[in-house]
């Protein structure tokens, strides 16, 4: 009998899943605004995986201001998740690296909180056994870069706050970082628009009629892109020339390139020797790559999991990552 395990990986904007067989799923979800739709989303979501016999789980919409505080919003979303496993067996990953039952993460509510990124590199550093090794992992919101040595994960901090302040907690991404956070007093200080108008007006992001996650609530395509982009320099799309809006859109990729490199030297500075090999995942690995491009001496042996594991598994890394961890956990009889 083949045990399966489907991953969840539960943020404030994306729901991502992932089943031990491959099969892997985004699902956009704005938490922040209808965090008592939760459990309808996370039923859509898997309805639509293949069946599984447990459900493991990790977070970060614990966050979202919709909630009082942290701890409120982990227990929240495993309720949410109680609520749809229908009986199945859950566990919750925490920030020491290992699993637990619904009733234990509930007790430590604040080490089941944003603890995703440590499964990622628990399972990654497969990829590299040998020698220190990074693993940048580029998202829609946030990247994370966690140092490996050895095929370990050997990061500084465990919380979101102590990564940040270390660098290995970078807050930019590629669709929902706001422009105004990047460039400052160069462009106007408004939602007006962010990253994903810029990388689809440079043709890295696809085009989706359908995707309404964006800064005007309008669809995600070039001509509503442009016009959120103009809107950045206090003009429109009838009024603003195309070549200001393309280099409004790459002085964007320039300043989130910078941003990394400098997190990227920072992170692999405190490993005892330059890592020879750097893991590459999340929807944005298209960024990750520009900005290692720039950095030869960094990481010769380059590891995109888009193209070992498939692009849908590389934008869902982390549910993927605690699909197969807690699979072999069960195995190995843990």
């Amino acid at each position: 009998m083949v045990f399966s395990v489907l991953g969840l990986d539960i943020g404030g904007a994306n729901l991502k899943a992932a089943h031990s067989s491959g099969v892997a799923r985004l699902q956009p979800f704005e938490l922040w605004k209808r965090p008592a739709e939760l459990p309808q989303a996370l039923g859509k979501l898997l309805q639509a995986m293949p069946d599984f016999d447990l459900l493991a789980v990790t977070m970060t919409g614990e966050l979202c201001d919709c909630f009082k505080h942290r701890r409120q919003g982990v227990c929240t979303i495993l309720d949410a998740v109680d609520s749809v496993a229908k009986a199945r067996p859950v566990s919750v990953w925490l920030n020491c690296g290992r699993f637990v039952e619904l009733a234990a993460a509930r007790a430590v509510p604040l080490r089941a909180a944003a603890a995703n990124w440590l499964a990622l590199a628990c399972f990654a550093g497969r990829f590299a056994p040998q020698g220190p090794a990074l693993i940048i992992d580029v998202g829609s919101t946030t990247t994370d870069i966690v140092p490996l040595l050895d095929g370990k994960p050997m990061p500084r901090g465990l919380t979101d706050r102590k990564r940040m302040h270390l660098g290995e907690l970078v807050y930019t991404g590629v669709r929902r970082t706001p422009l105004c956070a990047l460039l400052g007093s160069a462009v106007a200080a408004e939602l007006f628009a962010t990253t994903l108008d810029a990388y689809l007006l440079l043709g890295q992001i696809s085009q989706d009629e359908a995707d309404v996650g964006t800064a005007d609530g309008r669809p995600a395509t070039i001509p509503h892109a442009r016009t959120r982009l103009a809107r950045m320099l206090c003009a429109d799309g009838a009024s603003c020339p195309a070549r200001a809006l393309h280099r409004l859109a790459h002085a964007v990729s320039a300043r989130q390139r910078q941003l990394l490199r400098n997190a990227l030297g920072r992170v692999a500075g405190r490993l005892p020797s330059r890592p020879s090999t750097i893991l590459v995942a999340g929807s944005g690995e298209f960024l990750a790559h520009k900005v290692l491009d720039t950095l030869p001496d960094l990481g010769q042996n380059r590891i995109s999991l888009a193209d070992r594991l498939g692009e849908e598994i590389s934008q869902a890394a982390c549910a993927y990552a605690l699909a197969i961890l807690a699979a072999e956990d069960t195995l190995n009889g843990k």
